[in-house]
C-alpha cells in the first residue's frame, strides 16, 4: 500500500497549517478546533518551515507558562521528516519508528499534499489485515 492510498482513505484530506509567527495560544485553538495532534508550520509562501505537536506545547508549558503568548516558531521542530504519496506504508512505518515521530507531512513535487499520523498508518494496516483474513477465510470455506 502507498501513502496516497492512506491519504485518500482519510475522512478529510485537508492539511491544517499555521504560520511560524502565530502564537502558541492560536496553535492550541486550531489543534482543538480540528481535533488533530499536530500542525504543519508553513511560511507566507506556503513553504514547509516545521511541524508542531501537542507534545511540543506540553513540554514547553512545563518549563514556562508564558509560552502561550510566544511564537509557534519558538517551539516547533524544524527537522521535519516528510514522505511522498508514492512511498510505501512499511517504509513510513520504519521511519516513524526509528525517529519516534507520530506525524509526517506528505510532500509531492514540492507541494504539501497531506499529513499522515501514526493512527492513520495503524488504521490502514488493520484494514489490510482484515482484508487478508477475509480472503483466507473465503478460500478455506469454499471447499
Amino acid at each position: 500500500m502507498k501513502i496516497h492510498d492512506v491519504v485518500k482513505g482519510k475522512p478529510s484530506q485537508e492539511v491544517v497549517t499555521i504560520s511560524p509567527d502565530a502564537t502558541v495560544r492560536e496553535l492550541i485553538g486550531l489543534l482543538a478546533e480540528h481535533n488533530v495532534g499536530a500542525l504543519v508550520v508553513c511560511d507566507a509562501d506556503d513553504t514547509l518551515a516545521g511541524i508542531v505537536s501537542e507534545r511540543d506545547v506540553v513540554r514547553q508549558l512545563h518549563l514556562d507558562a508564558a509560552v502561550l503568548d510566544s511564537a509557534v516558531s519558538s517551539i516547533m521542530s524544524t527537522d521535519v521528516h516528510t514522505c511522498s504519496g508514492n512511498d510505501s506504508v512499511p517504509d513510513l512505518m520504519q521511519t516513524m519508528t526509528e525517529h519516534r515521530i507520530r506525524h509526517v507531512p506528505v510532500v509531492d513535487d514540492g507541494r504539501l499534499t497531506g499529513i499522515i499520523s501514526i493512527g492513520d498508518v495503524v488504521k490502514s494496516r488493520i484494514g489490510e489485515l482484515e482484508f487478508e483474513r477475509d480472503q483466507l477465510d473465503s478460500y478455506v470455506h469454499q471447499t
